[in-house]
């Protein structure tokens, strides 16, 4: 027999019993049972981390509240207001038009603008004897020659809107007109009569009708319109 009683095995180191654990656990439990955990602690997080900010939740919120009764009793007001100055305007188109008849077109036109709405002018026609920029009344008449026509005289209403002016009732005497007289005649404008007065004034009076050719402004065109229309 021993002399000594028997005394208990000193302590195994931790790293010796660790390895023993692993060998008898196995390394393929070991790993599926870390990957397990880790894929619990991922889920978790995800589950409690707080939802990203939207780009709409940091926006300051706007004020609600209701506008003031005086604005709206404002716009209110001013609604009718808008509605009577766009009123449209019909008018009657006639001529060398693809399509003559009575249209209505907004406020504000011009001739140009009741030309397209009757489909634009035919090939034959005479354009240049009539204002294309004139602005446009309720109830006129747009009447567009062909060329070599004599446009017909316009007579204006009562109410002074049967036409774009209120044409002669004679031919125009090339040298006795004022400015406003040969206004009158189709195609000629402020400028245009402003040109035959110069022409006058430094070469004396029309010796014919011909002689509106050497005028600015004034083409072969437009003097076969103010034939019939003007005298000397």
């Amino acid at each position: 027999m021993s002399e000594f009683p028997d005394r208990p095995a000193p302590p195994q180191p931790l790293l010796h019993r660790a390895q023993s654990w692993a060998r008898w656990f196995g390394l393929g439990r070991l790993f599926a049972s870390a990957v397990v955990v880790i894929a619990v602690v991922i889920g978790a997080y995800w589950l409690v981390k707080p939802p990203v900010a939207t780009t709409e939740s940091k926006l300051p919120y706007a004020n609600a509240a209701a506008p003031p009764a005086s604005s709206v009793a404002s716009a209110a007001a001013t609604a009718p207001t808008s509605s009577v100055a766009t009123a449209d305007l019909v008018v009657h188109v006639a001529g060398a038009v693809q399509s003559p008849g009575v249209y209505r077109i907004a406020a504000g036109s011009r001739v140009v603008d009741a030309l397209q709405a009757a489909g634009g002018v035919v090939a034959d026609s005479n354009a240049n004897a009539i204002n294309l920029a004139a602005p446009l009344v309720d109830g006129e008449r747009v009447y567009v020659p062909r060329i070599g026509e004599i446009p017909p005289v316009v007579v204006a209403s009562a109410s002074g809107t049967g036409g774009s002016a209120a044409a002669p009732t004679g031919p125009v005497n090339l040298n006795t007109a004022s400015a406003d007289d040969l206004d009158t005649l189709p195609g000629v404008g402020p400028s245009t009569a402003e040109a035959i007065l110069a022409y006058r004034d430094q070469h004396g009076p029309f010796a014919s009708v011909d002689d509106l050719s050497n005028v600015r402004g004034i083409g072969p065109a437009k003097l076969d319109a103010l034939r019939g229309l003007v005298s000397v």
